[in-house]
């Protein structure tokens, strides 16, 4: 198993599959690097792919207190170690990752990004998060409330129904979900209050492509609003996906687009 050492001293796990230019995904919320093994098997295709668990997650270690800033240094890890720049891939709260990254000294390391689904919420397209959506994460957790963690997650930050996610807690991979349930807190984090970060997003000079589904409408228009936000954007919709798209739906965009 391929490793890096973040900055402070984090070691960072990786699959690495050669085949051409280099390609970082940035992906694990609730889970890890397996989650995106699929993409990554298609991409490799066509690229070199660096497929990591985030701190925290899966093989990677971790180091306290968490920090956004040690996450960017991870994925810097990353980027040197694909010989110092990369194409960057973030999909949903890990998009909001790379944009920050990309906002940063990163930028230069960075030949092109493409982000799925960020998921800031717009006044009026949904019901807020709870302003104390991180605070309630924390109680739970000190409780030993990990399935009631992923549900708060689910329902008041994905916007699922609870009756939904009520039957999602019956379901044989909901254990893997609560053993992760500590994540969300550093998510949590990532995220602040939930809202489009446009002073952040314009100095983002990365060319950047900003990708939906078309079926969550207020995901679509997170997608439309980070887009406008950055200088330098292109904006795409792969009708028809959800949120936790196809890799065979996503791919061929992601090599159409880093291949051009």
């Amino acid at each position: 198993m391929p490793q890096v050492t973040s900055k402070d001293g984090t070691i960072i796990a990786y699959d690495r599959i050669d085949q051409g230019p280099a390609v970082v995904i940035v992906g694990g919320i609730l889970g890890d690097r397996s989650q995106q093994a699929p993409l990554a098997a298609l991409l490799s295709q066509h690229f070199t792919v660096f497929n990591y668990d985030r701190r925290a997650h899966g093989e990677s270690g971790f180091t306290a207190p968490y920090a956004v800033e040690r996450e960017i240094e991870d994925l810097d890890a990353l980027l040197n170690e694909a010989g110092g720049s990369a194409f960057v891939y973030g999909t949903s709260g890990c998009a909001v990752l790379a944009l920050s990254a990309a906002a940063s000294d990163l930028a230069s390391k960075m030949k092109k990004l493409a982000a799925w689904e960020p998921p800031y919420i717009l006044e009026g397209s949904r019901p807020p998060a709870p302003q104390d959506y991180k605070e309630q994460l924390s109680k739970l957790l000190s409780e030993d409330r990990r399935g009631d963690m992923v549900e708060l997650f689910m329902t008041k930050a994905v916007g699922m129904p609870v009756e939904f996610v009520a039957m999602m807690r019956q379901a044989p991979w909901w254990s893997a979900q609560e053993a992760l349930a500590h994540t969300l807190l550093y998510d949590a984090i990532l995220m602040g209050d939930f809202s489009l970060p446009k002073e952040r997003l314009a100095k983002v000079p990365v060319s950047t492509l900003v990708i939906d589904g078309g079926q969550t409408p207020w995901l679509s228009h997170a997608a439309e609003a980070t887009a406008s936000a950055l200088p330098n954007a292109q904006r795409r919709t792969i009708s028809g996906q959800p949120h936790n798209v196809e890799a065979s739906a996503i791919a061929p965009v992601l090599v159409e687009v880093f291949a051009a």
